[in-house]
């Protein structure tokens, strides 16, 4: 227990509604962790360059900097006192002045097929939206058939624009369904390893703020974080970036992983204990081709 800040803890975070929903939920955690009444926490919807570009894969124009720069730059600024953010949309290389303090207990980490009741019962050449190479992959692994369509923006935008025939179906992480209230669209894809650290929010501070460290410190989930960092450090090892399509989670028990061609035509699949021994397993398994989409 922490007595209220004479001023509110002020939550940065990205103006969508699932952004929104997982702000609360830490402002929640750390009201619950530490006694304090509504005003001690406040929310400030940042909108960021992701928001605004929503005609190109990542890939194309920043990658993953795309939703944290500007959140970053609140921070450093000290316009904000902590970033909430999906682990998976964040860059596998943080700047030093910038630390993930906390990650809540992370939700379902598994994807969900939206607009059909599974892969097998779509036709023969439906259109698939995602603009995740690591979907994309998994899909044309399983229906090399399917027409892949560039799908962008947050779940709202993408359920609307599956309703108004974009696409016949796409993929959506079960978490951030849930967290807005949809548990009940789409169908669980049980076969789909999920991307790194997806279903996981974190909380990120500035490195040498020891103040708000020790607050957040409170409301963070150990066994997630360990997870989470094992997740990331295997991306790290392979190199691995937004055009990378690569799959892993942990469990506590250990890491699964595979990384994917960008056509999906070869997998190479795997387990362990140590993030960076699995990274060096699995490229020494692939193509010279699949290799060359990694830098390590």
């Amino acid at each position: 227990m922490a007595d209220a800040p004479s001023q509110p803890l002020r939550i940065g975070t990205r103006g969508s509604p699932l952004a929104l929903a997982q702000a609360r939920l830490v402002a929640d955690a750390l009201r619950a962790a530490h006694g304090w009444p509504e005003e001690a926490v406040a929310i400030v919807p940042i909108t960021t360059s992701g928001d605004r570009i929503q005609d190109r894969p990542l890939a194309e124009v920043e990658g993953k900097a795309l939703w944290t720069k500007e959140l970053d730059r609140c921070l450093l600024d000290r316009r904000t006192d902590l970033s909430v953010h999906s682990m998976k949309d964040v860059e596998t290389v943080r700047p030093e002045t910038l630390v993930v303090a906390a990650m809540l207990e992370r939700a379902d980490p598994r994807d969900r097929l939206v607009g059909a009741d599974s892969l097998a019962s779509l036709p023969a050449r439906a259109r698939v939206g995602t603009s995740s190479p690591r979907r994309r992959a998994q899909l044309l692994a399983r229906r090399p058939d399917l027409a892949i369509v560039v799908l962008r923006g947050n779940v709202q935008t993408r359920l609307a624009k599956l309703e108004r025939g974009d696409a016949d179906a796409t993929l959506l992480a079960a978490a951030g369904l849930d967290r807005i209230g949809l548990g009940a669209v789409g169908h669980v894809l049980d076969d789909f390893l999920p991307a790194p650290a997806q279903g996981a929010i974190g909380v990120e501070i500035l490195a040498d703020n020891d103040a708000v460290h020790a607050l957040v410190a409170a409301i963070d989930h150990g066994p997630t974080h360990r997870c989470v960092d094992a997740e990331r450090a295997f991306l790290a090892a392979l190199g691995g970036d937004c055009r990378s399509a690569v799959a892993a989670h942990a469990d506590g028990t250990g890491l699964k992983a595979e990384i994917l061609a960008p056509d999906g035509s070869e997998i190479r699949a795997g387990a362990g204990g140590d993030p960076a021994e699995l990274a060096r397993q699995l490229l020494a398994r692939a193509s010279p081709e699949l290799r060359a989409m990694f830098a390590a």
